[in-house]
């Protein structure tokens, strides 16, 4: 089973933008949208996360890493359809604190979610290609080339 094309764009415009979407108006299916999140946290990870893990799951900790906030607006995320897959890419490149010291194992996957620290909701993870190899002096970037899909 999968979703509609425009519903999946839709979908994700609701996610990275907080673009309200209604897509059974009078249906129930209304969203509150009184107090939306304003921003979402990129985090990176030496393993995948998996769909049972939180933002901590595999959490990079060399020193100098913190999450990174990303506007949840059509300023911080692109959100499109092509070719009728939706998909979000970030509107510049997410750069990270820069590796000072324990740089520690190869950086894998990256993951979104609301947490600015600690296990944070998950909403999408995914796997960083080429991995980044950690050492001090490193800056891990994720760039605007990095896509998140719904299909």
């Amino acid at each position: 089973m999968s979703k509609g094309n425009t519903f999946e764009t839709d979908f994700l415009a609701l996610i990275f933008n907080a673009t309200p979407i209604d897509p059974g108006a009078g249906a129930g299916l209304a969203q509150d949208n009184a107090d939306p999140a304003t921003s979402l946290y990129v985090s990176l990870h030496t393993g995948d996360p998996g769909e049972a893990g939180d933002q901590s799951t595999s959490e990079t900790a060399y020193t100098g890493y913190a999450r990174v906030a990303v506007a949840r607006t059509a300023g911080g995320w692109t959100v499109s359809s092509p070719a009728g897959v939706g998909t979000v890419n970030p509107v510049a490149n997410i750069d990270f604190g820069e590796c000072s010291a324990l740089p520690g194992v190869a950086i894998t996957h990256f993951g979104v979610g609301t947490g600015a620290s600690g296990a944070g909701y998950l909403i999408y993870s995914g796997t960083v290609t080429p991995n980044i190899t950690m050492a001090v002096g490193v800056i891990p970037r994720l760039k605007t080339t990095s896509t998140i899909t719904e299909d």
